[in-house]
């Protein structure tokens, strides 16, 4: 990871839990002097206290290292709110169904933000009995090719993985109103209604 804990990440989360300097010192192990050096840019905390120290403020290791708390408010859990995440060095597909902190080989990921397909990334359904035939036209090389779709519905996630000089094809079963996503690994996330 290329970011640490900062001082002003460790006095608004501090804060955020109405603890003193000396409430948060007490529950780690510290005093409360380390803690305003800290705060105060004086000083950092030893890797050692990271998960005692985001244990005390609430949050995970990685938030607490980003600045960022993130808070779930997708409540009901609505697939069509859902996130994916793609590592960009293992290829590993995550997915959520909301706001998160993702990490995959010591990098933070971003969720992945979908866009129209466009000529290159074009997607055609059949109707084969009570399923569609899903074909993604495009070329399926070792360096270029269609990660993985997915069809996601308020109450269902399905994903199906793609490999390179594969196919780009599979059948989905679609319940109601949904979203067809797939993912280029040169070019992102495409999503399409079916």
């Amino acid at each position: 990871m290329n970011t640490y804990v900062t001082g002003n990440t460790i006095k608004r989360l501090r804060e955020a839990r109405t603890m003193t300097q000396a409430q948060l010192a007490d529950q780690i192990g510290v005093s409360s002097k380390a803690v305003s050096k800290w705060e105060t840019a004086k000083g950092l905390p030893d890797i050692s206290l990271l998960q005692p120290l985001s244990e005390a403020l609430g949050v995970s290791v990685i938030e607490l290292m980003n600045g960022e708390h993130i808070i779930n408010q997708n409540i009901s859990s609505n697939m069509l709110r859902s996130k994916l995440y793609v590592c960009p060095i293992c290829g590993n597909v995550i997915h959520s169904t909301g706001n998160a902190v993702v990490s995959c080989c010591g990098v933070t990921l971003p969720p992945l933000e979908a866009e129209d397909p466009d000529e290159d990334h074009r997607l055609t359904l059949e109707r084969v009995e009570d399923e569609q035939f899903l074909t993604i036209h495009h070329p399926m090389t070792k360096s270029h090719y269609i990660s993985f779709a997915a069809y996601v519905t308020a109450d269902r996630f399905q994903l199906v993985k793609f490999y390179p000089e594969g196919e780009a094809q599979t059948r989905i079963q679609p319940r109601g109103r949904g979203i067809l996503y797939f993912y280029c690994n040169q070019h992102g996330l495409f999503r399409q209604k079916p």
